[in-house]
């Protein structure tokens, strides 16, 4: 039985990544490591094997070995979410079983990919794979998997076990629009990192996303200002996180972010191709010192990214 209910998934949510040997083998000793780092970072959370956590390149005993090593070194600290979706419903619904019974809190899934469903055959498959466990079930719309507009949002709301959204779209006008005519019980998770300032302002609950594995703090202290209506301190806050977010962005972004963890002590191993990585010492070396201008250029050592670098 999960140990946390929904309304307990709030704050900073890491999206973890999964850390890769070069040769594409999953790491599990590197993923308890930056399991543990994360934890004792304090963060709110962690949702499991998404796009951040390249779910879709690994198979789905990779997937719910990930999920176990997880679950194992979280050992109920923080409550977990599992992201699920798979190219069927059948495989969809193993997952989410699988994830229950490793002692995640809830589950969450895109909807169904690649073939053009259509609205009742994506209701259907919520229907079928939420109703396969006892676990809360957080719809995750992002435009890479398919448009979920608002009449099918508020539709899939209404059903039994639908209980949020992790709403990755600049339409944060949206999240307001959610609270208000679903209800605000129905829970929100903002997944845009640079405009995580918006979504606190339009009624998100909480955070989930990719860079709140290297800048937990920051976006802590951003979840804080926005809570005791310190807006100018929440810009300023955001501001510096973005300008974090858009020089990674040049990068090779899913890559820098694991070089990043690994800089910050707790090494995230590598992406699978066809993501690039960093796989020489020249290579890293290169990235290091383009990291290490940018963070004095900005002023970020005294905000704690990378001072040691």
């Amino acid at each position: 039985m999960a140990k946390y209910a929904i309304h307990d998934f709030k704050g900073v949510i890491p999206a973890l990544v999964t850390p890769f040997d070069l040769d594409g083998s999953l790491n599990e000793g590197l993923l308890r490591g930056i399991t543990a780092s994360l934890v004792a970072r304090g963060v709110d959370g962690l949702y499991l094997t998404g796009s951040t956590g390249e779910g879709f390149m690994m198979s789905p005993e990779e997937r719910m070995r990930a999920v176990e090593t997880v679950c194992t070194e979280v050992a109920g600290r923080i409550p977990v979410m599992v992201h699920v979706s798979a190219i069927s419903t059948y495989q969809t619904v193993a997952l989410a079983r699988q994830a229950e019974a490793a002692g995640a809190d809830a589950i969450s899934s895109v909807p169904p990919i690649y073939w053009p469903f259509t609205p009742d055959q994506v209701a259907n498959y919520y229907a079928d794979v939420t109703a396969s466990t006892s676990l809360p079930m957080v719809v995750y719309k992002i435009a890479l998997a398919g448009e979920i507009g608002f009449e099918l949002l508020a539709r899939l709301a209404a059903m039994p076990g639908i209980e949020g959204v992790k709403y990755t779209a600049p339409t944060h006008f949206e999240i307001g629009r959610i609270k208000a005519e679903i209800g605000p019980d129905f829970r929100v998770f903002s997944g845009a990192d640079e405009m995580a300032m918006s979504g606190l302002a339009f009624g998100a609950d909480g955070l989930i996303g990719s860079f709140y594995n290297i800048i937990p703090e920051l976006y802590a202290d951003i979840v804080a200002a926005m809570a005791e209506g310190r807006i100018a301190d929440a810009k300023a806050l955001q501001d510096k996180a973005n300008a974090i977010i858009f020089f990674t962005l040049k990068q090779y972004p899913m890559s820098a972010v694991k070089r990043i963890m690994a800089w910050q002590g707790a090494d995230a191993g590598y992406c699978r191709k066809p993501f690039d990585n960093y796989e020489t010492p020249e290579a890293e070396a290169a990235l290091k010192d383009a990291y290490r201008a940018f963070r004095d250029a900005h002023g970020l050592a005294e905000t704690g990214f990378l001072p040691d670098l």
